[in-house]
């Protein structure tokens, strides 16, 4: 198996995780946050729908520098959960497309992620993939996750049965 194939299996798993998460955000609590320094949940669900969007940057770009980043940061408006649903759509495309274009060559090649003289990472595109996509996305989704039990919203079963949902493989 090439490296895109790997990391496609891993893929369609979180971003199907993502998007079972998003189907039950709320329209009516977009400035919820159960702290004060956390993210507020429509923000926070723009943030999940727009991560695949910094993937795909990851495997386009040579390299980034958010001090100087000639990609515009992404809107993390919240408008309605379908537009939330709609942004993850767009974006984990974009992303899985040039995730199945990417040569095994080019995932092992470096990718430099700095804030100005900041060195934040200097890893394989494919370990950066993993750990600024992947994780990143992992994390936030589950943060979310939290939200909805705060909000005695039902968790969806994502990885094994949550309190409210028995697991299949989706």
């Amino acid at each position: 198996m090439t490296i895109a194939e790997i990391l496609l299996l891993d893929y369609d798993q979180e971003i199907s995780n993502t998007r079972r998460t998003l189907e039950r955000i709320p329209e009516d609590k977009p400035d919820w946050a159960p702290h004060a320094k956390s993210f507020k949940m429509g923000k926070l669900s723009m943030h999940c729908a727009t991560i695949p969007l910094f993937g795909y940057y990851i495997l386009e770009d040579d390299g980034m520098d958010m001090a100087n980043s000639k990609r515009k940061h992404a809107d993390l408006t919240f408008t309605t959960t379908a537009a939330a649903l709609a942004a993850l759509d767009e974006n984990a495309a974009k992303c899985r497309a040039v995730i199945s274009a990417t040569s095994d060559e080019a995932f092992l090649k470096p990718w430099k992620f700095s804030f100005g003289e900041h060195l934040i990472s200097h890893d394989s595109r494919a370990a950066s993939f993993r750990k600024l996509c992947f994780d990143h996305l992992i994390h936030h989704t589950s943060q979310l996750g939290v939200y909805l039990r705060l909000l005695d919203i039902p968790v969806p079963a994502l990885y094994g049965p949550s309190a409210d949902e028995q697991w299949s493989p989706k």
